[in-house]
């Protein structure tokens, strides 16, 4: 597949660095930056062009008339969308994706589709990162909620502490915690090593526990991986930005909410808008004002600011002043490690979040929905089975006869509004939507090789 990427950012080096890795795609990126080409092409296998993304002779000299897709991720949305649009018109590109930020472009839906721009799908980092967020506050001790099959099912990640019914016991008892409820633990990471998730398998304290089940059952099971944690009231949030204000607007209705702003006229702006919020104008770094606004009672800190220094730093003075969980934007990946080891609870990657909702339109095969996990190198998605028992590789066989990679498993089915999680012997029917988990995404070509083209 010939991919066109657009703006060599830090969406679009993670898209390029994932993308590059699978043998069937052929790369190119575009950036007006001569010294991040360099750099990019010094560690990639990609081809790269120097140049303004939606001018006509840069996109065909990086190859439009030929791509199968383009990326358009620059921070310009009206570049992206006259990008996408200059691409269609010229190059009869068939697949036009692009990062558009600004809620005025994305609320007006008669903008795009079939009688407006020529942008197929459109990706908003700051709606996906707020609505990320706001999963990991409505699931107190989650460190990842992720949905599939229209939010029906979710894959959850939890840290298994001393006290949860199951740290010490094998994954064959879950049944037996869990009677009338059907529960799927797909992954388990120890000290940063993937172990098989078989039912010996003995869960220990600190280990990070990924699995599936029904939306509604998720509290459910959380109780059994540890202790019940009390529900979210008090949300402090770092940042008045596109992220912060919209998790703010979204956390007022039933939560008390405080949001810190450095910016004066910002701060008297968004305290318009929200109804039961209150804003505060200062530094999130500042002691003395942390400290007068009860730090201390707070559930969850999070730090949303444009600079992810002053995120880690806050983030890390918060905890030590008594926040129950805090949460920092990160942006550069190296850091993401390193920032979970300390005193913060989670590092919350935009790169990350969004390369899903971008691999879901790149994957072969009728691929609705992918998630990338531990930092790029697992991921979870979800693909619809088509063909009859003649045509497909995997209709009409049980679970233990299909044919994955190793380190790939079936985690859930969705038949219609049924949830099914997916045992040795579950048959695999048309139209089905089958929710994979691979702890090695160097094996995704592989998968997806099982959803697309005739049985052999």
């Amino acid at each position: 597949m010939k991919i066109l990427i657009l703006g060599a950012g830090q969406v679009g080096r993670t898209a390029a660095q994932h993308l590059s890795r699978e043998e069937a795609n052929e790369v190119t990126v575009v950036d007006v930056n001569e010294d991040v080409l360099r750099d990019l092409q010094d560690r990639l296998d990609v081809r790269t062009v120097a140049g303004n993304a939606a001018w006509p002779t840069v996109l065909e000299a990086a190859g439009a008339a030929e791509a199968d897709i383009i990326v358009a991720l620059t921070s310009s949305d009206e570049v992206n969308m006259m990008a996408c649009e200059v691409a269609f018109t010229l190059f009869r590109t068939p697949t036009k994706i692009a990062r558009i930020r600004a809620a005025e472009y994305t609320s007006r839906s008669r903008l795009f589709g079939a009688d407006g721009l020529s942008v197929d799908v459109f990706i908003s980092p700051e709606q996906l990162v707020t609505e990320y967020v706001e999963r990991l506050i409505h699931h107190p001790g989650t460190l990842q909620v992720l949905d599939f099959a229209d939010g029906k099912v979710r894959l959850v990640g939890v840290r298994a502490r001393r006290g949860g019914l199951l740290v010490g016991h094998a994954l064959s008892q879950l049944p037996r915690h869990l009677p009338k409820m059907e529960v799927r633990v797909v992954a388990i990471y120890r000290d940063g090593r993937a172990v098989a998730p078989e039912g010996d398998s003995v869960i220990a304290e600190g280990d990070e526990v990924f699995f599936l089940a029904a939306r509604d059952d998720i509290q459910r099971a959380m109780t059994e991986m540890r202790n019940r944690d009390d529900p979210i009231r008090r949300v402090v949030i770092a940042g008045g930005g596109n992220i912060g204000f919209r998790l703010a607007q979204t956390l007022e209705k039933h939560s008390q909410v405080k949001l810190i702003e450095r910016d004066a006229q910002r701060a008297r702006k968004i305290s318009e808008v929200l109804v039961n919020a209150i804003v505060l104008h200062g530094d999130a770094a500042d002691e003395e004002l942390l400290i007068e606004e009860n730090i201390d009672s707070a559930d969850v800190f999070a730090a949303l600011t444009n600079s992810e220094e002053a995120n880690i730093l806050s983030a890390m003075l918060a905890k030590r002043l008594g926040a129950k969980k805090v949460m920092a934007l990160i942006n550069k990946p190296s850091y993401t490690e390193l920032v979970e080891s300390s005193t913060i609870d989670i590092a919350i990657s935009p790169q990350t979040i969004t390369i899903g909702s971008l691999l879901a339109h790149v994957r072969r095969g009728d691929v609705v929905r992918v998630h990338s996990l531990r930092r790029g190198a697992a991921e979870a998605l979800e693909a619809i089975v088509h063909g009859d028992e003649r045509s497909s590789r995997v209709v009409g066989k049980r679970v233990e006869e299909i044919k994955l990679p190793d380190g790939a498993l079936i985690g859930a089915i969705v038949r219609g509004e049924k949830v099914i999680m997916a045992h040795h012997d579950t048959v695999v029917h048309c139209d089905d939507h089958v929710i994979l988990f691979l702890s090695d995404r160097r094996h995704v070509e592989a998968v997806e090789r099982l959803f697309l083209g005739p049985a052999r």
